[in-house]
């Protein structure tokens, strides 16, 4: 791994002006960290060791990149990469850096034109970077001395047969060339595509590199189509790398920056919404069509205050996992408080559910401690299939309410949409605290690792519906006050 250079290590290589223009020469890597260590705040992480080699590897013609917000990824790509790609051993001519608008190139063209007038040490070792008055500008810049050429273009404009001199675009740099209002409609996608595949692709002969740098934003989003062809195609000269900020095994891609998990959840709560966190740092894509659940829809209590004659029931919905291997899924065990039917239903979802892998024994026995604190009128739910059907009949063996629920063939997402209009209603409430983790498997459905707890939770919203139907003298479970208040004060006990 790559690791930030100390300060004195850093002083000696800039004091021998030889070693560094032989190292910054050789090594993109050498030379963003020679010339450009005002932007290194950070130990470099593994990923960006990948970075440095994706650009150096002069066998690759085409990279597609994705990587976190903040991963600097641009700062690596768009800034550090054009300049050295002249200067260094590619010797490069004609480098287009192409962006969705006018103002984002121009921004990219700036910042590289800052660091030639102004990085000292950048323009005594390899300078001096001699302007053409008429070309030192807007959408330009001309190196004279290395006879190279670093233009700025976007996607709302032609570049059809564009030319330095003698030369056709060597390297060519796409820097978000998307954004989530291009990626709305289908046409609007095939559109950017075919400016792609027709105009960028084409335009520069069979030494041009192509590097594409963006972020996920839909599952039919240039970046998903050229992964794809490039799956397809097979071609050992292209590569697709995606760097999320964690990945499914919670693995921290930049350490040195991020640390431990408290300063990963420090950055969420930073960020505005879930679709943001999960987009732009986690690279996964969650479309608001799809999902099934709303974060605006989440309705929360801080305390119960309905009457105690509506009370209807406490009820466990348990979804069931008996392997204890590291990939394995989660038991989970969702309670919930039930009040009133029909249109003055509602349902307080109890804080700290059980999430663990647990073998059978201790399956039984969690619930069985929980059967004890909720009282023996409380209701266990278990999904009536497989394996589970001897946990139903072994709990109901030893007086526990346990009951099989069928499913019917549905499939987890259709189980879970069969309920959600409960939450959008505000009819289902969550606890302020302690519900975390089922908020984030019911919101982000589809893309989180595990939705073992969505599942539990919708097994027994189904079975409350289900209830709910019923005549009413089914539906009612008789209790004592001491009950109601025993299960609203001792189940954190164990949960």
């Amino acid at each position: 791994m790559i690791q930030k250079l100390n300060e004195n290590e850093l002083i000696e290589i800039k004091k021998k002006r030889s070693v560094r223009r032989a190292l910054a020469k050789n090594s993109h890597f050498w030379f963003f960290t020679i010339y450009f260590s005002h932007y290194i705040s950070y130990p470099f992480a593994q990923f960006h060791n990948e970075m440095f080699s994706i650009t150096e590897d002069i066998n690759l013609k085409m990279a597609v990149l994705v990587a976190f917000r903040g991963s600097s990824k641009s700062t690596i790509m768009s800034l550090s990469y054009p300049i050295w790609a002249i200067t260094g051993c590619q010797q490069k001519k004609f480098v287009l850096i192409v962006s969705q608008t006018q103002s984002q190139a121009r921004l990219h063209l700036s910042n590289i034109k800052r660091e030639l007038e102004t990085n000292e040490l950048l323009k005594n070792d390899i300078g001096p970077f001699q302007e053409v008055s008429d070309e030192w500008g807007a959408t330009s810049i001309v190196l004279s001395n290395f006879d190279a050429r670093i233009t700025i273009a976007s996607t709302e404009q032609s570049i059809r047969g564009v030319r330095h001199g003698q030369y056709r675009p060597d390297l060519v740099v796409c820097d978000d060339v998307e954004d989530l209002n291009s990626i709305k409609t289908r046409e609007s996608r095939d559109k950017t595509f075919q400016w792609l595949t027709g105009e960028i692709l084409p335009i520069g002969d069979i030494s041009t590199k192509f590097i594409i740098v963006g972020n996920l934003l839909h599952e039919d989003c240039l970046l998903m189509r050229l992964k794809a062809m490039m799956e397809k195609n097979k071609q050992s000269d292209s590569k697709f790398l995606a760097y999320p900020l964690i990945d499914d095994n919670e693995i921290i891609a930049w350490p040195g920056k991020f640390p431990n998990m408290e300063a990963i959840n420090k950055l969420k709560a930073s960020i505005g919404t879930d679709s943001a966190w999960y987009r732009e740092y986690l690279l996964k894509i969650i479309s608001d069509a799809d999902r099934l659940v709303h974060p605006e829809w989440i309705k929360y209590y801080e305390g119960i205050e309905r009457d105690k004659r509506d009370f209807r029931m406490v009820g466990t919905g348990i979804d069931l996992a008996i392997s204890q291997k590291e990939s394995a899924d989660f038991t989970s065990m969702i309670t919930a408080k039930v009040f009133g039917r029909k249109e003055k239903l509602e349902i307080y979802i109890y804080p700290n559910p059980v999430n663990q892998r647990l073998t059978f024994p201790q399956t039984v026995a969690k619930i069985e401690e929980i059967s004890a604190i909720l009282g023996r009128e409380s209701k266990i739910f278990v999904e009536d299939v497989g394996y589970q059907q001897s946990i139903i009949q072994h709990l109901n063996s030893r007086n526990i309410h346990c009951e099989g629920v069928k499913v019917n063939g549905q499939d987890k997402r259709s189980r879970l949409a069969l309920v959600t209009h409960l939450i959008e209603q505000g009819k289902i409430l969550f606890p302020k605290k302690g519900a975390e983790e089922l908020i984030s498997q019911l919101v982000g459905f589809g893309i989180e690792k595990h939705d073992d707890l969505a599942d539990a939770f919708s097994l027994l919203i189904l079975k409350i519906l289900e209830l709910d139907n019923q005549p009413t003298p089914a539906m009612y479970v008789l209790t004592t006050g001491n009950f109601y208040d025993r299960g609203s004060r001792h189940l954190s006990d164990i949960y």
